[in-house]
């Protein structure tokens, strides 16, 4: 067992795509389907969710092979499972497909205190699409495709958008409760690059405040987040606000490489993450050093840990959208610092996968498997938030419009942070439940890459 866990866990803390071959049990009583056929592909997505999936034990005893293979594999789910997905790799049509991946940009559709209906853009990634087009943050969308966004039509015109290849889009700027300067942009199906990490210093009575914004998790990135520690570290930095409203997560070793350079009086032998799976997974424990390890293109706990700013405290901004790697920050932080929570409530996406892949030659399938494989947890044993992580002090990033560009002083999460930095805290009190949100444009339902 001790050999398999080995094994395999490797390949997850390296967390990169999983290369396996099925195997059938002897015990089982499976005919041989024809090569090609739905249910020989079938037949290897149940053997390979037999060995990793977390809820193995309570998938269907008998399923019907005999199924399409994106419906057979939904028979197997867990009804707790939110997360697994099944794509085909030569097949466009089955990733999944939102605003933000296709067009490079969110939104939400807001109902304000005085009951008016708005659809506000929150984010515009750079080099996307949208950016390109002349989509901001804070621009009030009127129509979408030709219809005006109402509260009954909201989910109907979000559900519509991924069948187009471009969006016709009326949109304007806020002005007091009015729309201005409106005009039609048209924006066209694309990709989006690399997002960067946005560092910024702020003084305030003296001491100096770091800000970072951190949209996602590559592998990779800790040679980014070492320059900007570095930076801090010279200039000063006493505090640091981590922006993590926007990011679904993505590699826990770099999520590792950030955690490493916050808080005071870790090593890299201080226990970062325990990874608990199905009886085939068992449970694995990772230092700080080891997880960082597991990607190739890290710098060391060494080189990063000397520009650990030895922190006590640290803030961190989050939203419905902050999910999987970024959640793993906020709670893996929490047995070594305080951690002061501002923003809205995480997703709740407590689990670590990889994807599963038929690596013969000539490969006999197309498809991939990103399934829920293990549940996360802290050095202290804590995780089991299925639910979100909801913060010490909520506060409604729509509360002020129009939306400030993030990173700027007096955008509403980030003057909420430094106020609580400069110890204002009666200042974001007044800053909740002022909007409902009608939808919000991203949908994160896959598990993607941990």
């Amino acid at each position: 067992m001790h050999k398999f866990l080995k094994s395999y866990l490797l390949v997850l803390l390296f967390l990169s795509s999983a290369v396996i071959v099925s195997c059938r049990s002897e015990e089982e009583s499976v005919p041989d389907f024809p090569d090609g056929s739905v249910e020989s592909v079938n037949v290897w997505v149940h053997e390979n969710m037999k060995r990793y999936y977390f809820w193995e034990d309570q998938m269907p005893a008998k399923p019907d092979y005999h199924l399409p293979v994106k419906k057979f594999f939904a028979s197997l789910l867990s009804q707790n499972d939110r997360f697994s997905s099944i794509v085909n790799t030569e097949d466009a049509s089955t990733y999944l497909r939102t605003v933000r991946n296709m067009y490079g940009f969110d939104y939400a559709v807001l109902q304000l205190a005085n009951g008016q209906i708005t659809a506000v853009i929150k984010l515009v990634l750079q080099d996307s699409p949208a950016q390109n087009a002349g989509l901001k943050r804070g621009m009030i969308i009127k129509k979408i495709n030709g219809s005006e966004i109402t509260a009954s039509n909201a989910e109907s015109l979000l559900n519509s958008i991924p069948d187009n290849t471009t969006l016709d889009l009326s949109v304007g700027n806020w002005d007091n409760g009015n729309v201005i300067d409106e005009k039609d942009i048209k924006v066209y199906y694309g990709f989006s690059l690399s997002q960067p990490v946005i560092s910024k210093i702020f003084e305030q009575n003296g001491k100096k405040t770091g800000y970072l914004y951190i949209y996602d998790f590559p592998d990779g990135m800790s040679h980014s987040l070492n320059q900007k520690f570095a930076e801090f570290k010279a200039n000063g930095v006493q505090d640091l606000i981590v922006d993590l409203r926007y990011n679904y997560g993505g590699s826990v070793a770099s999520a590792a490489a950030l955690c490493a350079m916050i808080p005071s009086g870790i090593t890299g032998n201080s226990p970062f993450i325990t990874y608990k799976g199905n009886k085939n997974g068992g449970e694995v424990k990772k230092t700080f050093a080891e997880q960082i390890a597991y990607d190739p293109a890290a710098l060391n706990f060494t080189t990063l840990h000397a520009n650990n700013l030895q922190l006590a405290k640290v803030y961190i901004l989050t939203s419905g959208s902050t999910a999987s790697a970024s959640e793993i920050v906020i709670n893996n932080l929490k047995p070594y610092m305080q951690v002061i929570q501002m923003g809205g409530k995480t997703l709740g996406k407590d689990m670590a996968g990889f994807a599963i892949m038929d690596d013969r030659k000539p490969k006999k399938i197309s498809w991939q498997l990103h399934p829920v494989i293990y549940k996360v947890y802290n050095a202290n044993g804590q995780g089991e938030y299925s639910n979100g992580i909801s913060p010490q002090f909520p506060v409604d990033e729509y509360a002020s419009l129009p939306l400030k560009p993030l990173g700027q002083a007096d955008e509403t999460l980030l003057q909420s942070a430094l106020g609580k930095v400069s110890s204002k805290s009666a200042y974001f009190e007044t800053l909740t439940h002022q909007v409902k949100i009608i939808t919000e444009s991203e949908k994160p339902l896959s598990m993607g890459k941990h």
